[in-house]
């Protein structure tokens, strides 16, 4: 099997599970758990908590010692163990604990797989991340269509048995001929004993790092309380699956376009347009309470989430050595996918309480800092270009 395909297929697989775990897990959890909400987002604060030391700590760590699929593996059959155990947690503590261990091994295997993606463009053994990336939003997508109608058929039950049908089913293509490249352990050079702190000397690593820390933070509420919400404004219980997944379909069409639509914006560029839209998407989900407006707001996720993590990527492949890819991945989904969402899905939580519109509204206070750093970023890069462009007229 060649790398696209492998690629493609571990990218539809994985998003197939975190398209039913990232919007309906909370809602299972307060459904079928019996827990209330404010106990619900503590429990996945403190999960992307846990998740933030695994990706920061052991997930660069580990990939300074195993092969890339060695990896995989072990945090997809990691993963599955630990979802078992969410079948007899019938109390806080217990769903505390599980999460706890669930964290450890589920979200590593998101930058792994960006890792590996990269490592193989890098190599070219694939032409860019954005054609295989798209399979994984349509793997989301799949995941969210099909899971609506059996939630509207059989209750909020059936979310727990579809995640572990879909992680048994990835844990299964750990069994597939992986290429050559990410089979192979790596190699103990100086370059990978560099700590992280030495990626602080890439420049305007540290900049973008903020930028999309502050960017990925803003999603805290959609992702924990987006379902609670669309039931709270009286979404058909069979179309909230299909709602969800119009943010998914507008990230398709981004992923499937980037490359070929987006090549010559600069990393700074597209950061900045990527605030703009989190900024007007949240900001309409709090006026206009409304189903419909809702709908309209999904497809901002083109630029709140995927054009911001292309341009993340767009900036690692150009920038970071396929030595050091996995330690920024490991930074990048600790300090934006995990850490700062675990602590803005608290104070969304403290808002959805008082009313829920404020938790969406709330997260302006990340995305207009974002944008004003974005544009910052894009003025350096300006002066840059213009300086090369003075030096080669020389």
């Amino acid at each position: 099997m060649n790398a696209y395909r492998w690629m493609s297929l571990h990218f539809f697989s994985f998003f197939m599970t975190w398209g039913v775990f990232l919007p309906y897990w909370t809602g299972w959890m307060v459904h079928i758990k019996g827990i209330s909400v404010s106990e619900a987002s503590f429990i996945m604060s403190l999960g992307l908590t846990a998740r933030g030391i695994s990706t920061l700590l052991f997930f660069p760590y580990l990939s300074g010692k195993f092969s890339s699929k060695a990896l995989l593996n072990g945090a997809r059959i990691g993963t599955f163990l630990a979802l078992l155990c969410y079948i007899p947690a019938d109390s806080f503590p217990s769903l505390l604990l599980v999460t706890l261990g669930l964290h450890v091994f589920y979200p590593a295997l998101m930058p792994a797989l960006d890792s590996a993606c990269g490592v193989l463009v890098q190599h070219n053994e694939l032409k860019d991340y954005g054609t295989s990336r798209q399979w994984g939003s349509a793997g989301f997508v799949s995941a969210g269509i099909i899971l609506s109608v059996f939630t509207g058929m059989f209750g909020d039950q059936v979310i727990l048995w579809a995640l572990l049908l879909g992680t048994l089913i990835f844990v299964c293509l750990g069994f597939m001929h992986a290429p050559a490249v990410l089979s192979k352990r790596p190699e103990t050079d100086r370059a990978k004993k560099e700590g992280m702190l030495s990626l602080f000397r890439v420049k305007h690593f540290g900049l973008v790092l903020a930028i999309v820390i502050l960017l990925q933070a803003a999603h805290a509420s959609y992702y924990n309380y987006g379902y609670l919400f669309l039931q709270e404004i009286h979404a058909p219980a069979y179309a909230i699956g299909i709602i969800i997944n119009i943010a998914v379909i507008a990230e398709i069409i981004f992923f499937a376009i980037a490359d070929r639509c987006f090549h010559q914006f600069s990393a700074g560029s597209l950061l900045a347009m990527a605030a703009l839209g989190a900024t007007v998407r949240w900001i309409l989900v709090f006026a206009f309470p409304h189903v419909i407006i809702f709908c309209i707001a999904q497809t901002l996720h083109a630029c709140s989430f995927a054009m911001g993590h292309y341009a993340f990527m767009k900036y690692l492949i150009k920038n970071i050595s396929p030595a050091q890819i996995p330690k920024a991945q490991g930074m990048y989904s600790a300090l934006a996918l995990s850490w700062s969402t675990a602590v803005f899905t608290i104070f969304g939580g403290f808002l959805y309480e008082i009313e829920p519109r404020y938790a969406f509204i709330g997260m302006i206070v990340c995305t207009i800092p974002s944008m004003l750093l974005a544009l910052l970023y894009r003025k350096l890069e300006m002066k840059k270009k213009v300086f090369i462009g003075n030096a080669q007229d020389i």
